[in-house]
C-alpha cells in the first residue's frame, strides 16, 4: 500500500518569506482591531480604569488612549468566545475554550484550551506559559497585556526623637543618696 501526500505551499524554512509567516492570521484578516471592542458587555462593565485599581492581578486592553484593566480575582480564569467563559471575546478567530489564566501560589500561568488558532505569548505559540508583569497575550485577533498592579506604599509619619533624655531612673537614685 502507498501512501501519497501533498506538501501545502509553504516557502522553504531558508527562505526570507518563511521567518514573515505569523501562526493564525490570514492575510485578508486585518489584524489591527480595537480589543476592547470586541471584548463583551459582561467583560466591559467589569473593567476598570488604570488609575482606580487597587493592587493585585490584571488583563490590560488599550481603548480610546485609556488604558482598561480586567480583574483576574479568580484561582481559574476561563477566556474564550463561549457563554460559560469568564472573560468572553466576540471574535470568529477565538475558541469558544480558548484560553485558561491560572494562578498557583508559585505564579500566574496561561494554557492552551485546545483552542483552534493558537494563543500566543510575547508572539510564540503556547500551550503552557508562566506570565510576568507585561507579557502580551493574543487569542485571536484579542490582544491584552498581563499587569501586576503593586500595592502603593503609604509615606511613613516621621518619628519624634527628643533631643535631650534622661534615664528615670538615675534621677530619682540620684536624689535619694
Amino acid at each position: 500500500m502507498t501512501i501519497q501526500a501533498q506538501l501545502p505551499d509553504r516557502p522553504p524554512a531558508d527562505s526570507p518569506l518563511f521567518d514573515r509567516l505569523t501562526l493564525g492570521i490570514e492575510a485578508h484578516h486585518p489584524f489591527v482591531v480595537d480589543s476592547f471592542a470586541l471584548l463583551d458587555h459582561r467583560t466591559r462593565a467589569r473593567s476598570i480604569p488604570e488609575q482606580a485599581a487597587p493592587p493585585g492581578r490584571y488583563l490590560s486592553v488599550e481603548h480610546d488612549e485609556q488604558t482598561r484593566l480586567i480583574p483576574l480575582d479568580r484561582p481559574i480564569t476561563h477566556i474564550g468566545r463561549g457563554l460559560a467563559a469568564d472573560v468572553r471575546l466576540e471574535d470568529a478567530h477565538v475558541s469558544r475554550r480558548h484560553a485558561i489564566v491560572a494562578l498557583r501560589a508559585e505564579g500566574i500561568r496561561v494554557l492552551d484550551d485546545r483552542s483552534s488558532n493558537g494563543t500566543f505569548v510575547n508572539g510564540r505559540p503556547v500551550t503552557v506559559a508562566a506570565l510576568s508583569d507585561g507579557d502580551v497575550m493574543r487569542f485571536g485577533r484579542v490582544v491584552l497585556r498581563y499587569v501586576e498592579v503593586a500595592p502603593r506604599r503609604k509615606p511613613q509619619p516621621l518619628r519624634r526623637i527628643p533631643l535631650a533624655r534622661r534615664p528615670r531612673g538615675r534621677e530619682l537614685a540620684g536624689a535619694a543618696a
